[in-house]
């Protein structure tokens, strides 16, 4: 039914994404403004790491020629009938968004849509964007009708990284239409694209709050979490095995506490709420909370040794989370900034990421096999990434206390060896 479908952004969702489509038969034009993204994937390479099945997808299709990638949007738009929007919207340091690449990207569809295309959007957007921003500037720049020459829809990526594809197969697809027409469309589109089960609903609005409330949903829960691990801290409680117990009454889903929440999405969506009207409530309450973490275990590592000042603390991952090259919103910032306030000698370690990479955040790279392992005095974990599953803390020699900001690590080995350990909550 569907001819060819442009995907606008080649990132780690889009690019999944797109190789998705075209393995289900669909001619699949990638746009990106990134030259050496275009040329890798019309090599069939990815440059989206550790997402299973992507390579393969892409293999298959640069030899059946089902995903062809351009950097120029607007004539790859000209040549398809559906249009998906994955364009990133960033976040200023002030937490107020930057419209700047989606604008660019919307500017050149606009330029490109004909009449019968669909639009659809797929990033992650405060609720009316789609319509009033997005919409509205594809109308004028295209001089075609919202609704009745070109379709408008919003269907928000629910997807975790390290499991893209799984996720695209087993999630369910919401879906929100400008109109009837555009919601019948997007609807056909998806169950021929992505084979999954859809869930319509009354209108674009709709579609952008739910996504925002998926992300709001989880780090007010976080937060709580983190809350009552600093109660149990103070109680002398093991948080972890009141989550077990608590948890075992089907009413319950306290979520797992942790140094503090990162990434492009949880920390960054609930300001799309707070920015447009919902202010001082549990949602600002709970952003200050989870951004606190670092704070918070900084200072549990003061009161077990002291000052920091002259100290020589490693942190393990750059990343905001395991086994994903991404530092949008890492803890890592942040403690970074509190351990320089004190004064410390800062080491940082993550084999997702070069010594030139990790120089630029202004500390100290240290591979595990450097003999300056040797004169660490605190280690803190941030990101458990798989390479830390088998980390030897015998080589730590001088070591005082371990953080372990994700409770991951094996207290009992390492108070073996007369190192603290200290978890969250633990």
């Amino acid at each position: 039914m569907f001819k060819a479908v442009t995907v606008v952004g080649l990132g780690k969702i889009g690019l999944p994404l797109a190789a998705v489509f075209a393995s289900n038969g669909l001619q699949v034009y990638g746009a990106d403004i990134n030259n050496r993204v275009v040329n890798s994937v019309n090599r069939g390479e990815s440059h989206v790491r550790n997402e299973p099945g992507l390579e393969e997808l892409l293999k298959k299709t640069q030899k059946n020629g089902k995903l062809v990638a351009t950097t120029n949007t607007a004539e790859a738009v000209s040549k398809s009938d559906v249009v998906i929007v994955i364009v990133p919207l960033l976040i200023k340091d002030n937490n107020e968004i930057n419209y700047s690449f989606i604008d660019s990207a919307v500017v050149d569809i606009g330029k490109g849509i004909k009449k019968g295309t669909l639009v659809i959007f797929e990033t992650t957007l405060p609720t009316g964007d789609t319509r009033n921003r997005f919409g509205k500037k594809l109308e004028e720049i295209s001089g075609l009708s919202l609704g009745t020459d070109f379709f408008l829809a919003y269907s928000p990526e629910r997807v975790y990284s390290n499991r893209i594809i799984e996720d695209l197969k087993n999630y369910p697809k919401v879906v929100g239409g400008l109109n009837e027409q555009s919601l019948k469309i997007a609807s056909s589109f998806y169950q021929e694209a992505l084979k999954c089960n859809l869930i319509k609903v009354s209108s674009l609005e709709t579609a952008e709050f739910a996504k925002v409330a998926e992300c709001v949903y989880r780090d007010v829960n976080i937060a709580l979490a983190n809350e009552l691990a600093e109660f149990a801290d103070k109680k002398n409680i093991n948080m972890l095995e009141v989550i077990k117990a608590s948890n075992s009454q089907p009413f319950s889903n306290l979520h797992f506490p942790g140094i503090g929440v990162g990434g492009h999405c949880i920390p960054v969506y609930p300001y799309f709420f707070i920015n447009n009207g919902l202010k001082n409530g549990i949602i600002t309450l709970s952003r200050e909370i989870n951004d606190n973490m670092s704070d918070y275990a900084i200072g549990k590592i003061e009161s077990a040794i002291g000052s920091l000042k002259s100290k020589n603390v490693l942190i393990l991952g750059l990343s905001f989370r395991e086994n994903v090259k991404e530092t949008t919103k890492s803890t890592t910032l942040l403690l970074i900034n509190q351990l320089k306030i004190k004064q410390a000698n800062i080491f940082l370690n993550d084999p997702l990421f070069t010594h030139t990479e990790i120089k630029s955040y202004n500390v100290s790279p240290l591979s595990l096999d450097d003999e300056i392992i040797s004169k660490i005095d605190v280690v803190i974990l941030q990101a458990f990434h798989n390479q830390y599953q088998s980390l030897d803390f015998n080589k730590f020699t001088s070591c005082k206390i371990v953080l372990d900001g994700r409770n991951s690590l094996n207290k009992k080995i390492i108070n073996q060896l007369g190192i603290r350990y200290e978890g969250i909550g633990n």
